[in-house]
């Protein structure tokens, strides 16, 4: 693996490394906190859909998934190990979010919500500044094509 240090870094690529590092660390200490306590997490989230239209039988399901979907994910996140399919699933996964925090009518998290879903659509986008990460594929460069290796 290539040393890179932080002065041959562009801008962007400082950035994204921030970015996804940060993120991934809220995502994981989401998770990790919540593990110790875990019947009491869900049962908590599941007691907050009663008398919705989600059925708190689901919700508990989804609930006790929450924090292991944070923990892997947000540590998957901060290694910048399969950086698009986690930052992908992240995005799907903050929709389930959003979507139950819609059924209880909670705008206030939906909002927060909303601000994760940005970061998570901006490190998305800006992939192509991924820099430091274990899966940065050496490119191959044949007859000037670029391939990844």
């Amino acid at each position: 693996m290539k040393t890179v240090r932080m002065q041959q870094l562009t801008n962007d690529e400082l950035a994204f490394f921030i970015a996804r590092i940060t993120i991934g660390i809220n995502f994981f200490i989401h998770g990790a906190v919540r593990l110790p306590k875990l019947s009491q997490f869900a049962e908590g989230v599941a007691g907050s859909f009663e008398g919705t239209l989600l059925p708190t039988v689901i919700a508990l399901g989804f609930a006790y998934l929450i924090p292991f979907v944070e923990v892997i994910l947000g540590f998957l996140l901060f290694l910048g190990l399969k950086t698009r399919k986690v930052a992908a699933g992240l995005g799907i996964f903050i929709a389930f979010l959003i979507l139950g925090s819609g059924i209880r009518e909670d705008w206030g998290a939906v909002g927060t919500q909303m601000v994760y879903a940005i970061f998570i659509f901006l490190l998305i986008k800006n992939l192509h500044s991924n820099a430091i990460a274990l899966d940065i594929n050496k490119k191959n460069t044949t007859n000037e094509f670029t391939t990844e290796g």
